[in-house]
């Protein structure tokens, strides 16, 4: 049995014969990144390789000093004899798949992923390999995505139902992306956007990315006013219980999440209502995208892989869930 392209360490994926790392736990001498989200992306390392689209929000989360290498999407970079370029994933701005070849043999990294194209980073891409190692974050069949038009669709209507009772409407979401995506994808013409500062600094990376956005003001910026009836604040999760958002009085509070999707989940985070927006690929996705890769064998990792690793060898794939005894193999 030959030595995997790649393996795991205790570091995360390692490529041995390129002396890399992709989306490293740790510090390392090189980190190859998939995209800027805080679980993939970690400072510390020496150098990073990512994809050009998302260089300015990978400079916003690892900081001024970091050394980063930005490679466009489908370009080739040769590091010590294996051939390494970036493919859109379709998560965030800059987002990608990694693709590795060496003599001929070619591994795909998923890195976190949508099928559903979004006005505010690249399509995903089907890229074809021998091994894919693919995220399943929503992996169950109860998760298949509204059309995002349904969504936004949704909220449109419950932000102009909060204007015309004279209410503030607030969409907890992730500062990096979910929330740049909510912005360019609900209608303006409502009300104006008010965003935290953690929010509203990411949106201005994303513009001078070239991301075009709605006008959107910090709640500073906004004239004396007693109340903030028909608004639309943006702000991460993290605040719903804060000093913050408690300025936005009488406000209807809303959560953006895949995990929105079933009944009860809204009530156990404390919101009044939740809009099933996910910038993950249900379970239709995750299958489509599998198939896509016409991959040998298929390793899965992040949420509950047992599912669709079981659905997949019953279906005449061979799949295991990344993390188990036999690790990282080529048969």
């Amino acid at each position: 049995m030959t030595k995997p392209l790649l393996q795991e360490t205790p570091s995360g994926l390692f490529c041995e014969i390129g002396d890399f790392h992709i989306d490293p736990s740790q510090r390392v001498p090189r980190a190859v990144v998939t995209h800027a989200h805080a679980d993939h992306a970690r400072p510390g390392s020496q150098k990073y390789l990512a994809a050009k689209e998302g260089r300015r929000v990978l400079r916003h989360r690892l900081g001024p000093s970091a050394e980063i290498e930005a490679l466009p999407y489908g370009e080739t970079k040769l590091i010590n004899g294996v051939t390494l370029s970036f493919h859109p994933a379709g998560h965030i701005l800059g987002s990608a798949q990694v693709r590795v070849e060496y003599r001929g043999e070619v591994w795909v990294v998923s890195g976190d992923y949508k099928t559903e194209p979004d006005a505010t980073c690249a399509a995903f891409e089907h890229v074809r390999c021998h091994t894919f190692i693919t995220e399943c974050t929503f992996g169950l069949p109860i998760y298949r995505w509204p059309t995002q038009q349904e969504i936004f669709a949704d909220i449109n209507r419950w932000w102009k139902q909060c204007r015309d009772d004279g209410k503030p409407a607030v969409l907890l979401a992730y500062s990096l992306g979910k929330a740049q995506r909510l912005i360019a994808g609900v209608d303006p013409a409502i009300g104006p956007i008010y965003c935290h500062s953690a929010v509203q600094q990411l949106n201005e990376e994303y513009r001078a990315s070239g991301i075009d956005l709605p006008k959107t003001w910090l709640p500073t910026q906004a004239p004396a006013r007693k109340d903030w009836g028909g608004v639309l604040v943006v702000t991460p999760p993290s605040t719903a219980h804060s000093i913050w958002l408690s300025m936005f009085r009488n406000a209807s509070v809303a959560m953006v999440s895949g995990w929105m999707l079933t009944p009860q989940t809204p009530r156990s985070r404390s919101v009044e209502i939740g809009f099933p927006l996910s910038d993950h690929a249900d379970w239709p996705g995750l299958l489509k995208a599998i198939d896509e890769t016409r991959a040998e064998q298929i390793f899965v990792t992040h949420g509950q892989p047992g599912t669709i690793v079981r659905w997949l060898n019953e279906n005449g794939k061979f799949a295991r869930a990344l993390g188990a005894n036999n690790g990282l193999q080529n048969e």
